[in-house]
């Protein structure tokens, strides 16, 4: 681990090493202890089920009085989720605390993932596919998990 990095990433990071959470893997770069490569499994029963979801995680100086930065490297049809990949979830932004961990935050964007949010959009064209036809919009994301986040 690298040295002057505040206990508290350090511990987190440990934490996560050793106990990881179920379908959610978060290794630090090598060269930056604030960077986290991170994959997500798409949860089951959701429309991004047997997907495998990049994400790149970082903690900005501030941590933990700021949230970290996270962003969806794979592409991903949600409505909670833009194309640039940032995310639209309460505890990146004003619901941020500094008793929240890095695997909060993970498990959180999890939730997200089984559970699509269309009235609190940062997609609207996808929040309102998902409003006025589900079906569509579930289709649309299977088929982009298929085409986007399946390991080959």
């Amino acid at each position: 681990m690298a040295a002057g990095l505040p206990k508290r990433i350090l511990k987190e990071t440990q934490r996560l090493m050793q106990e990881p959470v179920s379908g959610i893997e978060a290794v630090p770069d090598d060269n930056n202890a604030r960077y986290f490569h991170v994959v997500v499994a798409g949860p089951r029963d959701s429309p991004f089920e047997g997907g495998t979801f990049k994400l790149e995680l970082f903690l900005p100086e501030e941590y933990p009085m700021s949230a970290p930065k996270v962003r969806f490297m794979t592409k991903i049809y949600h409505p909670n989720i833009d194309k640039l990949g940032r995310i639209c979830l309460d505890i990146l932004k004003d619901k941020w605390s500094p008793a929240l961990q890095i695997r909060t935050v993970l498990l959180s964007i999890q939730a997200l993932l089984s559970a699509p949010n269309p009235d609190d959009p940062l997609d609207t064209t996808v929040a309102e596919q998902w409003k006025t036809n589900e079906a569509v919009a579930i289709q649309t994301a299977r088929q982009w998990t298929r085409q986007y986040a399946q390991r080959t």
